[in-house]
C-alpha cells in the first residue's frame, strides 16, 4: 500500500496539479484544527459540596457525558464518577473519607506533619473461644508460623 507521500510524488509525475491542490487545502485545513483545539483539562479545582452538587445538576439535566461535566468544570473524570456513582464529595464533613485523603494528600506535598486517622477499633469476630484440641495437639499459637510434624 503506497504512503501519502508516495501518492503525491505519483501527481506531481502524472502532472495533476488539481489534485495537488486540493491535497494541500486539506493538510492546512487539518492542521489549523489541531492548533485551535482546548486542552482536556483547564485547571484543577478543589471539590466542594457546591461543586459535587453542580455536577450531579449537570449530569440530571443535561446529557453531557462525564469527561464533558469535568472539562466544563475544571475537574478530572474521575472526580465526577465519585460524585455521580458513589455520592462522594456531597458532604462538607470534616472526617470523610476522601477529604482525610485529600488533606493528607496535600499535607505530604507541602512537607506538614500529616493529621492522625482515629485508631480503629479491633475486628472481633463472633467466634466463641477455642477449645482444646481432641486428639491432644497443642493449638498453634497466632502468629507462630511453623510447621511441626503433629500438624501434618
Amino acid at each position: 500500500m503506497p504512503t501519502l507521500k508516495e501518492f503525491e510524488e505519483e501527481l506531481r509525475q502524472q502532472g495533476m496539479q488539481v489534485a495537488l491542490a486540493i491535497l494541500q487545502r486539506l493538510r492546512e485545513r487539518d492542521k489549523a484544527k489541531r492548533s485551535i483545539a482546548p486542552a482536556r483539562r483547564v485547571t484543577g479545582q478543589k471539590m466542594t459540596p457546591e461543586l459535587a452538587h453542580k455536577i450531579l445538576e449537570l449530569h440530571a439535566s443535561t446529557s453531557m457525558t462525564q469527561q464533558e461535566i469535568a472539562f466544563k468544570l475544571g475537574v478530572n473524570q474521575g472526580r465526577v464518577n465519585e460524585v455521580i456513582k458513589r455520592g462522594k464529595w456531597l458532604t462538607d464533613d470534616p472526617n470523610a473519607p476522601e477529604r482525610v485523603a485529600r488533606d493528607e494528600a496535600l499535607a505530604r506535598l507541602q512537607g506538614r506533619p500529616r493529621r492522625r486517622a482515629k485508631a480503629a477499633k479491633p475486628i472481633t469476630s463472633g467466634a466463641p473461644p477455642s477449645r482444646p484440641d481432641p486428639r491432644g495437639n497443642a493449638k498453634k499459637r497466632p502468629g507462630d508460623n511453623q510447621l511441626t510434624f503433629t500438624d501434618l
